[in-house]
């Protein structure tokens, strides 16, 4: 069997358990009365409270069943990725249970969250580090130039793991938000490792075409139950990520573009994520220092909701720019 046929059978497979598992994580959610509380200042909002929420494992437990099977004899960057994705899904699964015992959106304290971060982030970037196939080389888009950074690229990759999970966090406010904009980045992510994989069999580097192969698996793994989570994270929302899902996914999608020495791209691939950030940022500081807002609410999307366009079209208008962005960070490591 060719390992095309792999990899379309890997993302056929998630999708289908993803998709048989999500009516039992619903109605349990619904049983333990795991509501999400819903952000006091974002009052449109008021109607979704008490949906069932810790949905991110809809896609985490596929992901973390179906990596390991077809990588089973191959690498073990897949693997590897994919236990960096689901210890961010740990934190946030105790974030989100915290809120839901507590009955409000206050989990885990930002000193304690950050902490469990990173900690996850520190072994990570000493993997990459000491990791053959990634190392402290990084590469440039746009240009056939790499950069080696030496023992900077551990703050480097620290900062990176950091500010994607705590970015895609952020962009999780409104029904299939982040799981449609992480979607399109998984496919391209897909696209790029294959591509990798492409030219690193036609060198003969047997080895890292395994490492690849393993780190396919785990993206489109990903994908595939990311999709099926989409079909009930629809507006209306059946279930949300919660924490267990955004921190998770924003700590997979750091490793796909660090794994393949390309973390730069994220400036693309991850630009409505960025924004999210770049919102808050200039609205707690405006108000801080001139005591007035930039926007009407923080994070952005939360802006354009309040000035009248529907959540649908604002998660419609970030998935194509996120589409777009994501295609020119697939030229940039084409060219």
């Amino acid at each position: 069997m060719s390992e095309e046929i792999k990899i379309i059978l890997a993302l056929i497979s998630s999708f289908a358990l993803a998709m048989l598992i999500a009516p039992l994580v619903i109605r349990g959610m619904k049983a333990l009365k795991a509501g999400q509380p819903i952000l006091e200042y974002v009052d449109k909002h008021e109607g979704k409270s008490g949906t069932p929420t810790m949905g991110g494992i809809i896609f985490l437990l596929p992901m973390a069943i179906i990596t390991p099977i077809f990588s089973i004899g191959g690498g073990k960057m897949g693997i590897v990725a994919m236990a960096i994705t689901l210890s961010y899904g740990l934190v946030g699964l105790l974030d989100d249970f915290l809120k839901v015992k507590l009955k409000h959106n206050k989990g885990l304290k930002a000193y304690q969250k950050i902490i469990g971060q990173l900690g996850i982030a520190i072994i990570a970037s000493i993997y990459c580090y000491k990791n053959n196939y990634i190392g402290s080389t990084i590469e440039l888009p746009f240009c056939d130039v790499t950069i080696n950074l030496k023992w900077w690229f551990l703050p480097f990759c620290l900062i990176i793991y950091i500010a994607m999970t705590n970015a895609v966090n952020l962009t999780d406010g409104l029904d299939g938000l982040v799981a449609k904009t992480s979607s399109v980045n998984l496919v391209f992510y897909a696209i790029i490792i294959y591509v990798c994989y492409y030219y690193a069999k036609q060198m003969g580097q047997t080895f890292y075409t395994q490492e690849l192969l393993s780190l396919e698996y785990f993206a489109i793994a990903l994908l595939g139950a990311t999709l099926a989570f989409i079909w009930q994270n629809n507006f209306p929302a059946k279930i949300f990520m919660g924490d267990t899902g955004s921190l998770a996914m924003g700590g997979a999608l750091a490793c796909l573009a660090i794994f393949i020495s390309q973390p730069l791209i994220i400036l693309l691939t991850g630009i409505m994520y960025i924004v999210s950030c770049i919102s808050v940022i200039l609205q707690v500081a405006s108000f801080k220092i001139r005591k007035k807002r930039i926007f009407l609410i923080a994070p952005y999307h939360h802006h354009l909701e309040y000035k009248g366009i529907h959540e649908n079209r604002v998660v419609s208008f970030y998935a194509i720019i996120t589409f777009i962005a994501s295609a020119v960070a697939l030229i940039s490591v084409l060219v």
